[in-house]
């Protein structure tokens, strides 16, 4: 090692509220490509010691709430000192009705009591934990990555750490600098000395080597910096798009801290989900930006690694780690892995659990491949089951290609997280009353998380097109109660309020939101878990609806009924496909009566002209060999 790197010593920390259950990507891929380039650096995940102090379920519920800003007030007080503009509480009273999902023990007082004792309390004691707990003055560097709620107690730290260590320099990056918040940041927090804006991969190992050579920091592509009282920041470079030449993330801190705090058991096998990159940007985003959708907000460019890269890459950190479980942090799949990493993950006969985001069109024969190869956990970004309100979000799918997924996942045993989403311009009662209608035939299958209204971030084509689309969108309200009046909001809030123009009432809402909780509730039955399925013999179909309790009955269809209900098993169709398809003697009208009949059963959904069965085929049992 360079004699002028080995003296220049780095720490990457992640603060609460980043989830405490998995180690952080960028801290572990950002130690690895430091080390790399020749420099001492270590990673710190001090979110676990905040989970360890005040409980994993209460973090665990912070970490996960990204409105109200309560995660980021909690630590306000200790970055902003009197400079902070809630320092009696008022964010609790003004919005109690959004924390009431905090509630906990009353026995420790009432929710304000706990967070109020929580941040004049808790907070100051486990910074001033934090300084004792770190070699701090072994170390030039102190980088710090920030995403969603980690801001203010990433500068509270910050703020100590200089007010003890006054050669200590500071450096940010991370989604919440991405575009002018990193710059608004740089220049109004005094306990951010830089930022790295957009991707850090050449950045922060240029900015090292450019500091430890004493060479100038104005050539450090994607730094912004206060000089003299202004910003200068320079241009980023463009994204990177050989992944393939990326180190694999180090989580070895991690994983000793946790086990040293009891957060995580010590075990020769761990369950552990394990972040791993294999995709950066959105092939589809770059095509049809999502109106809502404020990720890649300078990275759209889809960039993927290779295939035998990703096996590897997962065979290592399974040895290294002891655990199977692989979180893919992709925003969405790479189609070409249905021809290369997936054939060859069911050839390598791993045992892995694997989580991808993906989009809602893929079909039976792809869902069960990604099952073969192990992937159990799937986002597909349905958000809706209204082709008309699914292209109000350019989404490139159907809501009938949407209940499709939903089926075969629940047939191949793949787990599907999705919300319902609705607040799009242009969108009518009738879209979400159709919606409402139809999901009492779907209880069979996995029920959105939620419904709710869209929320409004920063670098979606809603916000793009604010002046043209909305009324009155500004700064989520909460944030006022964590930033100094110091701070420009317009430039550093990631989420905002809004009305849309021509917007419909929220009682038009008011039944697709009752439904999707009956739907959620049939779901939790103890007793009853509905069911719709069908077993298939040639030009037989009988078929088990078990959705109502007290209601189960079976249908059977014979000969050109039976071929029909099939054809329209597997994707939709319609009924001039079927007809051609299976030779049918009936009429295309005919055909559309008979589809139109099954639907009203609650067997078959219709999107526009196109039809799909709703059953999904009854699991296959292994026989009983008697001798």
């Amino acid at each position: 090692m360079p004699k002028e790197r080995s003296a220049w010593p780095v720490v990457l920390v992640s603060m609460p509220f980043m989830d405490f259950r998995r180690p952080s990507l960028q801290l572990g891929l950002l130690k690895a490509i430091g080390v790399a380039s020749g420099f001492p650096v270590r990673t710190f995940h001090a979110n676990l010691d905040f989970a360890a102090r005040i409980g994993a379920d209460r973090y665990r519920a912070l970490s996960e709430h990204r409105r109200g800003m309560v995660g980021d007030w909690l630590f306000s007080l200790q970055a902003f000192g009197d400079e902070a503009p809630d320092p009696d509480g008022r964010l609790l009273d003004d919005f109690a009705a959004e924390l009431t999902y905090l509630a906990g023990d009353e026995r420790r007082g009432t929710l304000r009591d706990q967070l109020l004792r929580m941040r004049h309390d808790d907070v100051p004691a486990y910074l001033d934990a934090l300084l004792d707990a770190f070699p701090w003055h072994t170390v030039r560097v102190v980088g710090f990555t920030s995403t969603f709620q980690q801001n203010t107690a990433s500068f509270a730290l910050a703020r100590r750490l200089k007010e003890r260590h006054a050669g200590l320099l500071t450096l940010f990056g991370g989604a919440n600098f991405d575009g002018e918040m990193g710059v608004e940041f740089v220049r109004a927090v005094d306990s951010v000395d830089a930022a790295i804006i957009g991707e850090g991969d050449m950045a922060f190992p240029q900015f090292l080597r450019t500091l430890a050579a004493g060479g100038d920091l104005d050539t450090v592509p994607g730094l912004a910096r206060r000089i003299e009282g202004r910003v200068v920041a320079v241009p980023p470079l463009p994204p990177l798009r050989r992944l393939d030449e990326l180190p694999v993330p180090d989580y070895d801190e991690y994983f000793q801290h946790a086990e040293d705090l009891g957060i995580l058991r010590r075990a020769s096998h761990r369950s552990v989900w394990i972040p791993v990159e294999t995709a950066r940007g959105c092939w589809w985003g770059a095509k049809h930006h999502c109106t809502f959708c404020g990720l890649n907000a300078t990275t759209m460019e889809f960039r993927s690694k290779a295939a035998e890269r990703v096996l590897a890459e997962f065979a290592q950190q399974a040895r290294r780690y002891r655990t199977f479980r692989f979180e893919t942090v992709d925003n969405i799949l790479d189609t070409r892995y249905l021809k290369s990493l997936f054939p060859a993950l069911i050839g390598s006969d791993a045992s892995y659990e694997i989580f991808y985001e993906v989009k809602a069109n893929l079909g039976r024969e792809q869902l069960k491949l990604m099952a073969d190869a192990g992937v159990t956990q799937i986002q597909p970004g349905l958000e809706s089951l209204s082709s008309r309100v699914l292209r109000l979000m350019h989404k490139g799918c159907s809501a009938a290609q949407n209940i499709n997924l939903l089926r075969w996942a629940q047939y191949y045993g793949i787990n599907v997280a999705w919300n319902l989403l609705w607040g799009f311009p242009g969108e009518t009662q009738e879209d979400y009353a159709a919606q409402a209608a139809v999901m009492p035939h779907l209880w069979h299958l996995q029920p959105p998380s939620s419904a709710n209204r869209i929320w409004m971030e920063r670098f979606s084509p809603l916000y793009r097109d604010r002046h043209t689309l909305l009324w009155h969108c500004r700064p989520e309200p909460s944030y006022r109660y964590v930033y100094p009046a110091g701070v420009d909001l317009d430039r550093t809030a990631y989420f905002f309020e809004h009305e849309v123009k021509g917007a419909l009432p929220d009682s038009d809402y008011l039944d697709v939101r009752k439904a999707v909780d009956d739907w959620i509730t049939a779901s939790r039955g103890n007793h009853h878990r509905p069911v719709l399925q069908y077993w298939q013999a040639p030009h037989f179909v009988q078929i088990y609806d078990g959705r109502n309790e007290g209601k189960e009955g079976t249908y059977t269809f014979e000969g050109p009924l039976a071929d029909l209900y099939l054809a329209c098993s597997n994707r939709a169709i319609t009924a001039a496909t079927a007809r051609n398809r299976l030779g049918l003697d009936q009429s295309v009208e005919a055909i559309e009566g008979t589809l139109r009949e099954l639907a009203k059963l609650g067997l078959v959904f219709l999107d526009g002209p196109a039809a799909l069965a709703l059953a999904i085929p009854a699991p296959r049992r292994r026989p009983v060999l008697e001798y």
